[in-house]
């Protein structure tokens, strides 16, 4: 994806390669109103995704991820034409929870139609121990995990999991995600069946004690069935203190990467 972001910042007139961090306002406001002025498919997945550049105000250009509608594929165990509304709920869960895993995202028309934007995150680069970071006990890779088993996402791939040149935790693509069966695949199997940290599990009952913010933050986004079965799994896990164990035969994602 690197040349790819290349070429789209030479489209659109020289995109800062890295630039100044936005607040989530200042980047939500971008998301929602500035002009589209690039875009390229990037050519690998099975549902189109866009490459896109957005001008800002002052003439600079940010780049974003658009996942349109009209691009996803029909899917036999997820209703057809939610995907990107799910990137948009995982978004919305992760600001509503205070965990920030999720970059800033949301709903809008675009050059084919309404999708999902997201900011997109500059991954950081040349370190050697991303293996080894990844397959650490890390505090944000825990927070990540918990995320994955309340929001049931289906599609934790290596791939989807950035830290960018701060050296913060990020997850994207989450279009596979809130469905109210059982779904979880993941990469990140260094907890499981390990207790949910003191520090999660304080988050965790407070997420529990405010379910009725998550139904209004979530009810025009999903179905109310599948804000119930959010709301199952966060007193499944709250209860339980623990992560649950996970089967290599049925809870990795298709496609390691």
């Amino acid at each position: 994806m690197p040349d790819l972001f290349l070429e789209l910042r030479d489209d659109a007139g020289g995109a800062e390669e890295t630039p100044a961090p936005l607040s989530e306002e200042d980047a939500l406001d971008l998301l929602r109103d500035a002009d589209f002025t690039a875009s390229r498919l990037v050519p690998w997945g099975s549902n189109y995704t866009f490459a896109v550049a957005l001008e800002t105000p002052d003439g600079r250009t940010r780049l974003a991820i658009y996942k349109p509608q009209a691009g996803e594929a029909p899917l036999y165990d997820f209703p057809d034409g939610t995907l990107y509304l799910r990137e948009l709920a995982a978004y919305l869960f992760s600001r509503w929870a205070g965990w920030d895993v999720v970059p800033a995202t949301v709903v809008r028309d675009g050059p084919h139609g309404i999708g999902s934007v997201q900011l997109y995150v500059q991954p950081e680069s040349g370190r050697a121990d991303l293996h080894d970071f990844w397959s650490s006990r890390d505090p944000a890779i825990e927070r990540m995990v918990l995320f994955d088993h309340i929001v049931n996402n289906a599609d934790r791939k290596i791939s989807h999991c950035l830290r960018d040149v701060t050296g913060k935790v990020w997850g994207i693509d989450h279009g596979l995600t809130f469905n109210r069966e059982p779904k979880l695949r993941t990469v990140l199997w260094q907890f499981v069946g390990e207790p949910i940290s003191p520090p999660l599990m304080r988050e965790l009952i407070s997420l529990r004690d405010r379910r009725e913010e998550l139904r209004d933050t979530l009810s025009n986004v999903i179905d109310g069935g599948e804000i119930e079965a959010l709301l199952r799994r966060i007193n499944r896990l709250a209860d339980q203190g623990c992560y649950p164990p996970l089967s290599p035969r049925r809870n990795v994602p298709y496609g390691w990467w």
